[in-house]
């Protein structure tokens, strides 16, 4: 097998999977372009591990450490995509850069409970 044909598939998947993540604005459509862009680097582990022929096939053990650790971060990742969700209506991810609560104009602190709380 040459290393060539899976190390291209492995840039275009890498590829798109970065477009995904910096083009995007649903957060779970970010969180499936991180996905791909693992997937992408598990095919490289895999592929070079069979060319390299490791007897201790190292390349494949990664490969399913990265696996667990993508099904962790997919995991808690919709967990907090959902109860964002739940608490402000929208995944979009320019909503979500300011993530403290809205303060009313009448419970904003004055002057002097700021200077109060920072003594």
């Amino acid at each position: 097998m040459h290393l060539a044909y899976p190390a291209v598939l492995a840039a275009l998947l890498f590829s798109v999977g970065l477009y995904g993540v910096l083009a995007r604005r649903n957060a779970i459509l970010v969180l499936m372009s991180v996905e791909l862009m693992l997937n992408a680097v598990n095919l490289n582990l895999v592929a070079f591990d069979v060319w390299l022929r490791d007897t201790l096939h190292a390349g494949q053990a990664l490969t399913l450490f990265t696996i667990a650790i993508a099904a962790a971060e997919i995991g808690i990742g919709l967990a907090i995509v959902l109860m964002v969700y739940r608490n402000r209506g929208t995944s979009d991810v320019d909503h979500l850069r300011d993530t403290r609560e809205a303060v009313s104009a009448d419970e904003t602190p004055s002057a002097d409970e700021k200077a109060e709380a920072t003594a």
